[in-house]
């Protein structure tokens, strides 16, 4: 058996540092350790701040979900308060969540993970050529299309939210800026612009017929697109079988709203829906450069272990969901919303089901903005009064672009005492735990190739990519 260690990394074209330490025995992974290198401290920066405060600062956490971050930071404003944003606000703030979202999940496919294809590795393929011609970095037909839709779409933020990022449109009590009747025409009708990219370059397809797709059959003969070109490749690489999960799932569900989310909450097990019991969620430190006990979000610290002791090997705690790891993102969603082909991707587990299910979302999302717009009444509220009180404790669960995001806060004094995050990226790309559990993305990543002389294995950037990992919102 010849074994060998490799330090991987940087991963990410935009969202910040990430080391994987891989063990390899003949030309596999056999184990991965996953580093957060960055910790920037977000979360002691709060303390002693007015609670309103939380709202321009937590969304500088990153720049392509700020409006996650601001969301989750309204909802638990609210939630300290003992109220809830009007109804017609919550739609807005839906709106322009939503709308970063599938534009994160654009820029995902285009600008992060098909470009991989482009490399000179897959030069021997029949397809390398039209991956080029697609997918080159700055030259690609399909990259520079996405591009140009994606900034069309974020003018509704402009609209809605006065800039984008760190805009500060969403408040506890719904939102800053009322919809009339001819905002809603002209969001209509940059929504039907970026129907037009979807239907043309993306899907080659209404997107009703994609989100229609019930089963990997139907996936599999579908052809147009650059979707199509994606479940092409991936058969060819055999994308399907490559980097399992540990079959789990997770969603706080998405854009709250007062009947319930508009994508259901819950968890998945190996097949088993399950409620969603966010009071079971504990965050290991045991390899991480943290100091205190592992405790409940709404109890736990940030205090880094300057000294960084030997027996951890990153910044990022290790959260877990009553002792057990779980993955969230988009297939998550789609899955514990219950989606037929969602479902069916669950039993993959692979990189293709967590690109096949950002592309199912993006379907669905499209046809969710434009309902939702359709519904918004403009005679109606926007904005309650929410008054923040001198002591209490709020949480606000969200759904980032890459899975479930939540925030803790607690008011001491008219001051944040406390204010706990867990991104999305600490779920999946946490260390192992006290029980030496490694985390989604070390799991998924046992057995991946590794070939002769790869410093950087193709396969390890396909599977860690699948995941898009945005490291600046993972330690906070």
């Amino acid at each position: 058996m010849t074994e060998t260690s490799l330090l991987v990394g940087p991963f990410n074209r935009v969202e910040g540092d990430l080391e994987i330490k891989l063990d390899i025995a003949d030309g596999q992974v056999r184990s991965a350790y996953v580093n957060s290198p960055m910790f920037r401290g977000f979360e002691r920066i709060l303390l002693g701040k007015a609670p309103f405060d939380a709202l321009t600062i937590t969304p500088r956490i990153c720049g392509i979900c700020s409006i996650s971050q601001s969301a989750a930071a309204a909802r638990a404003l609210a939630s300290a308060a003992g109220g809830r944003p009007e109804p017609e606000g919550e739609k807005v703030a839906a709106l322009l969540h939503a709308i970063e979202n599938i534009s994160d999940h654009i820029t995902h496919f285009n600008l992060f993970f098909m470009p991989d294809f482009t490399r000179p590795v897959y030069a021997v393929r029949e397809w390398h050529t039209e991956a080029l011609d697609r997918f080159t970095a700055q030259k690609g037909s399909s990259l520079r299309a996405a591009i140009e839709a994606r900034s069309k779409l974020l003018h509704v933020v402009g609209l809605l939210g006065g800039k984008w990022p760190h805009t500060l449109a969403i408040q506890p009590g719904g939102v800053t800026r009322a919809l009339s009747v001819r905002d809603k025409i002209r969001i209509a009708a940059d929504l039907r612009e970026f129907r037009k990219y979807l239907e043309t370059t993306l899907f080659g397809a209404p997107v009703e017929i994609f989100a229609a797709l019930s089963s990997i059959d139907e996936l599999d003969r579908w052809t147009t697109g650059d979707a199509g070109f994606f479940l092409k490749l991936s058969a060819s690489l055999g994308l399907d079988r490559m980097g399992q999960g540990q079959g789990r799932y997770m969603s706080f569900g998405a854009y709250p709203m007062e009947s319930g989310p508009l994508f259901a909450a819950g968890i998945w097990d190996n097949g088993n829906f399950g409620e969603l019991d966010v009071s079971a969620i504990r965050e290991d430190l045991s390899h991480a450069w943290m100091l205190g006990d592992n405790l409940h979000p709404a109890e736990g610290q940030t205090l880094p272990d300057e000294a960084m002791r030997e027996e951890a090997y990153s910044w990022c705690k290790a959260p877990r969901l009553a002792g057990k790891t779980v993955e969230t993102g988009a297939l998550a969603r789609q899955i514990i919303d219950r989606h037929p082909l969602a479902l069916a991707l669950a039993a993959e587990g692979g990189v293709r089901a967590r690109i096949a299910g950002r592309l199912l979302e993006v379907a669905r999302t499209q046809i969710l903005l434009e309902e939702l717009v359709g519904s918004i009444r403009p005679e109606a509220r926007f904005m309650a009064q929410v008054t923040m009180p001198d002591f209490g404790e709020g949480v606000g669960l969200v759904e980032a672009a890459r899975g479930s995001l939540g925030h803790w806060i607690t008011i001491e004094r008219g001051q944040i005492a406390s204010y706990q995050i867990i991104a999305p990226t600490t779920w999946n790309f946490s260390p192992r735990d006290a029980a030496g559990t490694e985390g989604p993305v070390e799991a998924a990543l046992k057995g991946a190739k590794v070939l002769d002389g790869e410093e950087n294995p193709i396969s390890v950037q396909h599977i860690v990519r699948s995941f898009d990992p945005c490291m600046v919102c993972t330690v906070h």
